[in-house]
């Protein structure tokens, strides 16, 4: 089948990788030359586990090319892929669907045969109804332009494999023929027994918010929790196992941390929250509205823990902070805690110097007034604190008797509770974990 996936960021560029994947023509439409350039050479401008074989093997093969024209996608596709960015609006509650429907704008005078166009990014409810009211208006094929409302629930850092294997596929349909279309693009994944769950356009919509505004109240709720066990003596870690054995209530997501981040749960726990004052839900709001202030209170809580570990203000102090991506698994630095704990301490007088393997770069460019080191070892000489705020694997597995005679003063504080704390103490280093007795 010939698919255009248009947007290439985030969600775009993992999208086309993986619908090639699966056995499909694609061509990738974005608007900034030097990104298509470096696309079709086979290379990411995003980090993204798996991106770069999947990039380089189907550009290679000719099965996925990038455009800037969407005229050339226009004829070259039956099924569209809108994939570009709803960033939180300038009210900083709902979304700026501006490259939605200037995409769309952009497409319609092209589409000149019947056209089904597949959503793909978060937006607010009504959308796809206005969008398929524009289309059928601009479009030289009037109705037979048909829009589906298909939400992406991926993991940054694990796009790829929550494209090629979802534990489910949601659509919003406006008829049996915009269903069929969608069962044909999906046919090679429901053919792997992943379930299509086919609903109306707005209840699909819906569908993204709640997702992720419930994971946005469970981490903040663990979040809280982890407060709670601190006031007490008690270990957080041990209470998320023991509750999380509830079925009802269940392990995945309920991590204590830093806070979430990134370039979707935030604004979409935002946007749920105005979405439901609008439809006056207040008691779902005022709910809403209380995770997004626990997440808010995270880096203040983070340096509370830091400043009792130091037994001291941060002010003066040379800091390294491991970790500048939101998670792991991505170089994606939006809203990203451990930037947030960097910054905050920065303000407070502290020499903050930040190391991640992968968002070094990307950091650099939000937050100019740290320094950066690119190696594991540049960043903590001289140290007198490491702080632990992103779950790389390249920090869990750091050597901390190779490290100790690095540093001013080997003290770490491991806010995503990731490192064998016993491990640690054993090479001479002072612990703490967020939400944890101070010895274990």
């Amino acid at each position: 089948m010939r698919v255009s996936v248009i947007g290439c960021g985030h969600l775009g560029i993992p999208h086309a990788a993986a619908m090639a994947e699966i056995g499909h023509e694609v061509i990738g439409v974005d608007l900034d030359q030097a990104r298509i350039d470096r696309l079709n050479t086979g290379e990411s401008p995003i980090y993204e586990e798996g991106l770069p074989e999947l990039l380089a093997a189907h550009t290679a093969s000719g099965r996925l090319r990038f455009t800037t024209s969407l005229a050339e996608a226009a004829e070259f596709a039956d099924v569209h892929f809108l994939a570009v960015g709803t960033p939180i609006d300038a009210d900083g509650r709902s979304y700026d669907t501006g490259q939605v429907f200037g995409a769309a704008r952009a497409l319609a005078p092209h589409l000149t045969r019947p056209t089904v166009i597949i959503g793909k990014s978060t937006v607010t409810v009504g959308t796809t109804r206005d969008l398929a009211a524009l289309l059928a208006r601009l479009s030289p094929a009037g109705e037979e332009v048909e829009v589906v409302w298909n939400p992406e629930f991926l993991r940054e850092g694990h796009a790829i494999d929550d494209t090629l294997r979802p534990d489910r596929i949601v659509v919003g349909v406006p008829s049996p023929r915009a269903e069929d279309a969608v069962r044909e693009v999906y046919a090679p994944l429901l053919a792997n027994g992943i379930p299509l769950f086919v609903t109306d356009p707005a209840t699909a919509e819906l569908i993204k918010g709640a997702a992720n505004a419930y994971l946005g109240m469970k981490i903040s709720f663990i979040n809280g929790v982890a407060d709670m066990c601190a006031a007490a003596g008690a270990d957080v870690q041990q209470l998320t196992e023991a509750i999380g054995l509830d079925p009802r209530i269940g392990r995945g997501g309920l991590n204590a941390g830093p806070g979430y981040g990134g370039g979707c749960l935030p604004k979409d726990v935002r946007a749920f929250t105005a979405s439901a004052r609008t439809l006056g839900a207040t008691e779902a709001a005022t709910l809403l509205r209380a995770a997004e202030e626990v997440n808010e209170s995270r880096p203040t809580a983070a340096l509370k823990l830091i400043e009792q570990t130091l037994g001291r203000p941060v002010d003066g102090v040379r800091v390294t902070v491991w970790g500048a991506s939101f998670k792991a698994g991505t170089d994606d630095v939006r809203e990203s805690p451990a930037l947030a704990v960097a910054a905050l301490m920065h303000q407070r007088g502290a020499t903050v110097t930040v190391h991640d393997p992968h968002a070094v770069h990307a950091a650099l460019r939000r937050n100019p007034e740290l320094d950066y080191a690119d190696t594991l070892d540049d960043s903590v000489r001289d140290a007198e604190l490491i702080v632990l705020a992103t779950e790389w694997p390249h920090f869990r597995e750091a050597d901390p008797k190779a490290l100790a005679p690095l540093v001013a003063d080997p003290v770490l504080v491991d806010l995503r509770n990731l490192i064998d704390a016993d491990a640690w103490r054993m090479a001479g280093w002072t612990v703490r974990q967020l939400g944890r007795p101070a010895q274990q």
